[in-house]
């Protein structure tokens, strides 16, 4: 084998048909070998073209491997670019053929037998001839080049499926300032075309992922800031499409318009091409080519007696599940772009903008119909998928939309156009029968932007939360969404509207009846409960109506610390609300206080205690992460409540027999004076993360900051320092935790 490859096989003549075989299996073995191996073998150009023309016509390669061999030999910086088109030529029928086979035929396997030319041109090192995408990717004059020939409408498709490409494996993110007339070029684009262009936008104004879970610590994070005083580039791009005229504006038309809006005088096939070139995954056109075929054959069947009629309009016109699909498809990019926007700095700008384009109304309307539309017994499944699989563009579609509306309506007023006049008329009733003041932000907020319908948008959402499987992925997102509603500045308003539909039954339902086992679900769940009960001791009452045996409150209980990562959020909502009750002298709250299991349970000193001692045992300072920094903050709401009862000094000296009776001195007062050495450098100099935890704990941050100092003090005589309760031979306080 080795000097048949060398160029010393024998001629044409000279061994029999059994034998070429033979040579030739032996060949396919020794590459496939060498691919998996490393050794040996690797690519078609290392087997010479003698021995390749020899053993073609025998194997059937239809002369790909020789077709591959030049191109290897042409795929380099100085090489002939007329060359390499032309070969291209000749190998793209051949792979051509077989892909419309496979996504005509009913779902076979990719193997040898059922896609031979595929299979050889993988086989014989076509793939890794691809490799040029990061040769090219290194040269940005070509990258940038290629943005102008977007403005060819023929080329458009393939260009942005390059850049793409090359975008994907680029080691620095490029600029869109460098791109020549940005502006024009994209309001030379019509909306499908500006549909696509947001998959090259998503890559540029996305942060680049470390891909190392070390590196998403917090430590990481603040050592990466302090190198990187500017802007990033992402955040510089961000900009750069802001200060595009009319792009927000059409971003939300192309979100919020109807598939029956979509123009396109596109026959069938010409559609059909476009979404080949545009789709990543061949599985998914094989799926849309299924459910074309169902429709045409329902199409013929309905009108046997005009089947001339039928066939021709299924020959010009793309069936309606493929237009809702690539509306889908499109919708799915814009959301993400806009998603990544409302994120960023300019995200004040962003969100007065899609208010004023009214994108939430417009997704309001589309919600039942697109958003969250019911599955035909046909629904598109994916090969190797079934109808939960994330991979699904009508699942994608719907996280990203929750996505959406989380980042929309985390910590800003305008929240609020998520529901209808009615519902807000609802808000302005439950703050005056409750004799509260109204929320600035309902009077403020402008009627002709909100949601029309009956129901608004975040209502819709409660409505299929309710709905969802227990094993459904969309659990997590919706919780997600719905508490975003509720971060910020506690409103007794916004909790009873959503308590009056029922969501506080619904979560508990999901923690106790089902036992929820997804750690992320059960996260999702805690956060949101706590938003919703806290301060509020109607939602006290009805957690008490719902978990009223001891049964259901210990699974309960068994819930909340199987991960106290998870769970923290409401163990410290139980904690400031208990401390606000003890303080009233209201009868129904006293009335509550003595009657609800879960008060009862943490106004013992013991528990307090238990959680403290945990809360601040599974933290380290080199392994914080915004994931589990609120359990530090936790600790400190605990700690915070204490000093204002003048029972610090208790609560630290509690900590100190913990360690001694667990025989391990020091271990957790040394690692949470580090923890607040820690907190000091990472929120004194934050706004953002001051201000949230101000308006969530409804504690002034100059408490936060005068407690924290407190208990690092150095003078070993004061009772509220850490210090004074850690023994001489056990101090280890000064360690440097720093991350260069």
């Amino acid at each position: 084998m080795a000097a048949a490859a060398a160029g010393g096989g024998p001629g044409p003549g000279g061994g029999s048909r059994r034998g070429a075989r033979a040579a030739a299996t032996n060949i396919l073995a020794q590459l496939r070998h060498g691919q998996l191996s490393g050794c040996g073998l690797t690519r078609g150009a290392q087997i010479t073209e003698a021995l390749l023309k020899e053993r073609d016509k025998q194997a059937k390669w239809n002369g790909i491997p020789l077709l591959l061999q030049k191109l290897y030999e042409q795929s380099h910086p100085n090489s002939d670019f007329s060359q390499c088109q032309s070969i291209l030529k000749e190998i793209s029928p051949l792979l051509s053929m077989e892909a419309m086979a496979f996504v005509t035929e009913d779902r076979k396997a990719a193997q040898e037998s059922t896609f031979p030319n595929t299979y050889t041109f993988d086989l014989f090192g076509g793939v890794d001839t691809e490799g040029v995408t990061r040769r090219l990717a290194e040269r940005n004059d070509f990258v940038l080049f290629l943005f102008t020939l977007m403005t060819n409408k023929k080329t458009f498709l393939q260009t942005a499926t390059l850049i793409e490409d090359i975008l994907g494996v680029k080691k620095e993110m490029i600029q869109l300032d460098d791109i020549p007339n940005l502006a024009s070029l994209v309001s030379s684009f019509d909306q499908q075309q500006l549909a696509n262009f947001c998959r090259i936008l998503a890559v540029t104004i996305s942060e680049l992922d470390t891909g190392s879970d070390d590196k998403h610590t917090l430590l990481a994070k603040n050592a990466q800031q302090k190198k990187n005083l500017g802007p990033s580039r992402a955040e510089i791009n961000q900009a750069t499409l802001l200060n595009i005229p009319g792009f927000i504006e059409r971003l939300c038309k192309l979100a919020t318009r109807k598939v029956s809006e979509t123009t396109g005088t596109s026959s069938f096939l010409q559609e059909l091409e476009e979404w080949y070139t545009w789709l990543d995954n061949a599985l998914v056109l094989d799926a849309l080519m299924r459910v074309a075929n169902e429709e045409a054959e329902q199409s013929s069947t309905e009108s046997s007696d005009e089947s001339g009629l039928a066939n021709t309009s299924t020959r010009t016109q793309l069936p309606q599940s493929m237009k809702i699909m690539h509306e889908i498809m499109y919708k799915l990019e814009v959301l993400y772009v806009l998603c990544v926007l409302l994120m960023g700095r300019q995200r004040n700008q962003v969100h007065k903008m899609i208010a004023e384009f009214k994108l939430i109304p417009g997704l309001n309307n589309l919600f039942d119909k697109l958003i969250w539309r019911k599955h035909s017994a046909s629904a598109l499944v994916l090969h190797g998928h079934n109808q939960n699989c994330d991979c699904s563009p009508d699942i994608t579609l719907k996280i990203q939309f929750l996505r959406l509306l989380q980042s929309f309506s985390d910590h800003h007023e305008n929240k609020y156009l998520l529901l209808n006049s009615q519902e807000l008329n609802e808000l302005s009733a439950i703050s005056h029968k409750a004799n509260i003041p109204e929320v600035d932000a309902v009077v403020n907020t402008d009627r002709s932007l909100v949601c029309d319908g009956k129901r608004g948008l975040l209502t819709r959402l409660l409505q299929v939360m309710k709905k969802e499987p227990a094993e459904s992925s969309f659990r997590f997102w919706q919780a997600r969404a719905v508490e975003s509603f509720l971060r910020g500045t506690t409103s007794y308003a916004d909790q009873m509207f959503l308590l009056k539909r029922g969501l506080l039954e619904h979560i508990l339902y999901c923690i106790v009846d089902s036992e929820c086992k997804s750690r992320d679900v059960l996260q999702s769940y805690f956060d949101l409960l706590g938003e919703l009960m806290k301060f509020n001791i109607d939602a006290f009452k009805r957690f008490n109506k719902y978990i009223n045996t001891d049964e259901k409150f210990q699974i309960f209980l068994n819930q909340i610390n199987s991960s106290l990562v998870d769970s923290n959020m409401l163990v410290r909502c139980i904690t400031l609300s208990l401390d606000r009750f003890e303080n009233q002298s209201d009868a129904k709250v006293a009335e509550v206080l003595s009657e609800c299991r879960l008060l009862s349970h943490m106004s013992q000193m013991s528990m307090r205690m238990s959680f403290l001692f945990r809360l601040i045992n599974i933290i380290h300072v080199q392994t914080l992460t915004q994931e589990n920094v609120s359990c530090l903050n936790t600790s400190l709401v605990i700690l915070m409540l204490a000093r204002r009862k003048e029972k610090l000094p208790f609560y630290l000296r509690t900590l100190q027999q913990m360690e001694y009776t667990e025989k391990y001195p020091g271990f957790i007062l040394n690692n949470f004076h580090s923890l607040l050495r820690f907190w000091q450098q990472h929120y004194l100099n934050k706004d953002k993360d001051s201000t949230c935890l101000e308006n969530s704990s409804c504690i002034s941050f100059t408490y936060w900051k005068e407690t924290v100092s407190i208990l690092l003090s150095p003078d070993r005589a004061s009772p509220c320092a850490i210090v004074s309760y850690i023994d001489e031979a056990y101090m280890d306080i000064d360690r440097d935790f720093s991350e260069e």
